[in-house]
């Protein structure tokens, strides 16, 4: 490897790595997992997936999905009236019928996931066993599987670690034997997928699989000779999960902007014996495509401070990538869960004087905000519009889940999620000028 290249991977320099973290315990302001369905649906082609929840959790999906009234959509909602709530019906009984009546409708679902809720979680209804009960009924057709996306004491993208993690145990034991094989662990928008594929094979990594698979019929196997690259830090439970089946997990930056794609696609490229040169003559186009694109977004970021509230667990990877490739400067970084051994490569590369925080008082939170005036503060929606009416600036965490973000042709649009914000704030004080100075000309003299 030339010194050139080399340079251009990340080194630790210190940074967060050691630094005290503020570890808070109070009101929290997050959406439940059950979110997480609206892009895990749109991955996974056969899998159907049945809340089992009230019509506050109807409501909440059929809203966040956008899904018109006459579409067919890959989830829905059992309802549990009053009456199921208070124990006078057999909820167990009116669970099969539910499943009996929407398999004999949609007989192209070959994977249900029955998503328990605060309301069923409440009732202690165990979906696991009804799981068990419901995949024995209608095998081989159906697989029926659960998980919780209960919103009492996680954040929104815990949904899809359960979901994963639900899955891993599905995985057929591959032999200690087998040939090796690279595994992409995160629902990634197929795009994004299938331009790492290519990219993997370039390099001759051969056997290349993905967790979810877009059918279940493709699930991939596990095994010791698999090792596996996180594609995104919320995924804790389902990389214990592989870890116990016996696969071994590259430990690189996540594939946020050219720098942390390159590390991440190294680990992989280290570990299968790629040779370096041919590994530079494969990422070089994609990572000189990103650089050029990121230098064309970086002026409206350079030296704009931002403040992250904790919601998704992208914050630490996402604070790394816009300070190091774009210049801003992060005030606070806030995650709900600080994994450090995900994180590991990344909390070194951040600036020493970022504040860390875990979990959330979000009372306490906001006042650090409003203290700090940063130029912008990625947050929650329901934090979004009270700050905007004090005059800060935000911008939605729930986008970054929901855009395609990962990997070099997607690092610009990556970066200009963060810069519309701060261009809207500045074409709108352009306007409100102007019309302030129209009105003092345009009023009468008195």
């Amino acid at each position: 490897m030339s010194e050139a290249f080399a340079l251009d991977l990340p080194r630790p320099t210190g940074g967060c790595a050691d630094a005290p973290v503020l570890r808070e315990r109070g009101q929290r302001e997050v959406f439940c997992g059950l979110t997480g369905i609206v892009w895990l649906h749109r991955k996974m082609q056969d899998a159907f997936f049945l809340v089992v929840g009230s019509r506050t959790c109807a409501h909440l999906i059929q809203s966040a999905a956008g899904v018109m009234i006459f579409a067919e959509p890959r989830f829905a909602t059992a309802i549990m009236e009053e009456k199921d709530l208070a124990g006078l019906t057999d909820t167990n009984d009116e669970l099969d019928r539910v499943v009996d009546r929407l398999l004999a409708r949609r007989p192209d679902i070959k994977l249900l996931f029955l998503v328990g809720s605060c309301p069923s979680e409440v009732i202690k209804l165990d979906l696991s066993r009804a799981a068990g009960r419901l995949s024995e009924k209608h095998s081989p057709n159906v697989r029926v599987l659960n998980y919780s996306g209960s919103g009492i004491e996680t954040t929104f993208t815990q949904g899809e670690d359960a979901c994963l993690a639900a899955l891993v145990p599905q995985m057929a034991a591959a032999p200690a034997n087998a040939e090796p094989s690279l595994l992409i662990v995160g629902a990634l928008p197929d795009v994004v997928e299938d331009q790492f594929r290519r990219l993997f094979a370039a390099m001759g990594i051969a056997r290349v699989e993905a967790l979810p698979a877009r059918k279940i019929s493709d699930l991939p196997s596990v095994g010791p000779n698999t090792r596996f690259l996180v594609a995104q830090p919320f995924l804790g439970d389902t990389a214990r999960a592989l870890e116990d089946r016996g696969a071994v997990r590259l430990d690189a930056l996540f594939p946020f902007g050219a720098e942390g794609t390159t590390d991440w696609l190294h680990a992989a490229a280290q570990a299968f014996g790629v040779d370096e040169m041919l590994f530079r003559s494969v990422v070089a186009p994609g990572r000189e495509r990103a650089a050029r694109a990121l230098e064309k977004v970086r002026p409206a970021l350079e030296g704009k401070s931002i403040f992250f509230f904790p919601d998704s667990q992208l914050e630490v990877p996402l604070a790394r990538f816009l300070s190091r490739e774009l210049g801003m400067v992060p005030l606070e970084v806030g995650t709900p869960y600080l994994h450090r051994t995900h994180l590991a490569r990344e909390l070194p590369l951040l600036p020493s004087s970022t504040r860390l925080s875990e979990g959330q008082d979000v009372d306490r939170q906001l006042d650090r905000c409003r203290a700090a005036r940063p130029d912008l503060s990625v947050c929650g929606l329901g934090l979004a519009n009270p700050l905007e009416m004090e005059g800060l600036t935000t911008k939605w965490s729930i986008e970054l889940v929901f855009s395609p973000v990962h990997g070099f042709d997607q690092a610009a649009d990556l970066a200009e999620l963060f810069a519309r914000p701060l261009n809207r704030r500045d074409r709108l004080s352009d306007a409100i000028v102007p019309a302030r100075a129209n009105r003092r000309e345009a009023a009468p003299c008195s």
